[in-house]
C-alpha cells in the first residue's frame, strides 16, 4: 500500500513508523520538520523525479512524497466492542472512499469511535482512504466482519444500544437523550440502511434541515453524529462526576 500527501506521511511517521518500509521524495520536495521526524526513525529515503514518483503512485496531489507501508490492519471485531468507551459507528454498503476517508478523519479528530464495514460490496481502507483520512487512520480501529447484521446483534449482546440514521421519522438527535454504550448506524447514500439491518434498530434519529431541500452527505452527517454522541458523552461523563 502507498500513503502519499505530507499529513498523511507525517501521521504515519508519529504513530505508526515501523509499518513504514521506505519513503520516496521528489527532487525538488521539501519540509525540513518532515525530513527531521524521518530522520528519527532511520527509515530509508530515496530521491526520485516527478516521472517517477507518479510512476510509484498514480494519483493527484502527491505533494512530492510518497511512502510504500505495510497492509493495513484491522481490528478484530470482538476487540473494538470492548474498548473502553467506544462509540462503533456501522457503516452499511458505503463505496465511496472519499467519503469513508472523511468519516475515519472526522472519527479521529472527535475520539471514542471505532469503525465497522463489511468484507464484501463495500469500500475498504485502500490507499485512497488514507490519503482522505489525513493520518486518521493510526487513531481510529477498524472492523471488517462478514456479516454486518450478525455483527449488530453482536454488539447487542454485549449490551450496545443501535442507533440507526435516517433522512425522516427519526428523533431529532439534538432532543434524545442517547443511551450508552451505543453503536451508530450510518447507510448509503442512495438506498439507506438496509431493510435486514433496519429491523435490528433500537431506535431511528435524524438532522432536521430547515434550510433548501438538499441533503448532507454521508460523511457530513457522520460528522455531526459524531459531535451530539461526542457532547452527550461529555455530560454523561461530568454529571458521574458530580
Amino acid at each position: 500500500m502507498f500513503l502519499y500527501g505530507k499529513n498523511s506521511i507525517q501521521e504515519r511517521l508519529i504513530k505508526n513508523p515501523k509499518t513504514i518500509k521506505i519513503i520516496y521524495a521528489q527532487e525538488n520536495f521539501q519540509s525540513p520538520e518532515l525530513f527531521e521526524t524521518i530522520k528519527k526513525t532511520r527509515i530509508p529515503v530515496k530521491t526520485v523525479s516527478e516521472n517517477a514518483l507518479y510512476r510509484i503512485k498514480k494519483a493527484d496531489r502527491l505533494q512530492g512524497i510518497v511512502a510504500e507501508v505495510d497492509d493495513y490492519k484491522y481490528t478484530e471485531f470482538e476487540e473494538l466492542l470492548v474498548i473502553p468507551g467506544i462509540t462503533p459507528i456501522f457503516l452499511d454498503k458505503i463505496n465511496d472512499p472519499h467519503n469513508f476517508g472523511a468519516i475515519i478523519r472526522s472519527a479521529a479528530c472527535f475520539g471514542g469511535y471505532g469503525i465497522v464495514i463489511q468484507k464484501h460490496g463495500t469500500c475498504q481502507v485502500n490507499d485512497t482512504v488514507m490519503h482522505v483520512s489525513q493520518g486518521g487512520e493510526n487513531y481510529i480501529p477498524v472492523s471488517l466482519v462478514t456479516n454486518m447484521t450478525q455483527a449488530i446483534l453482536k454488539a447487542k449482546d454485549k449490551g450496545y444500544w443501535i442507533a440507526g440514521t435516517v433522512v425522516e421519522n427519526g428523533k431529532k438527535v439534538y432532543e434524545s437523550e442517547l443511551p450508552f454504550p451505543l453503536c451508530i448506524v450510518m447507510g448509503s447514500e442512495g438506498s439507506g440502511i438496509r431493510y435486514g439491518i433496519e429491523k435490528h434498530l433500537d431506535f431511528r434519529v435524524t438532522l432536521p434541515m430547515k434550510g433548501a431541500s438538499l441533503s448532507f452527505n454521508v460523511a457530513m452527517s457522520t460528522s455531526i453524529f459524531c459531535y451530539e454522541i461526542s457532547r452527550q458523552k461529555d455530560i454523561m461523563k461530568k454529571c458521574k462526576k458530580a
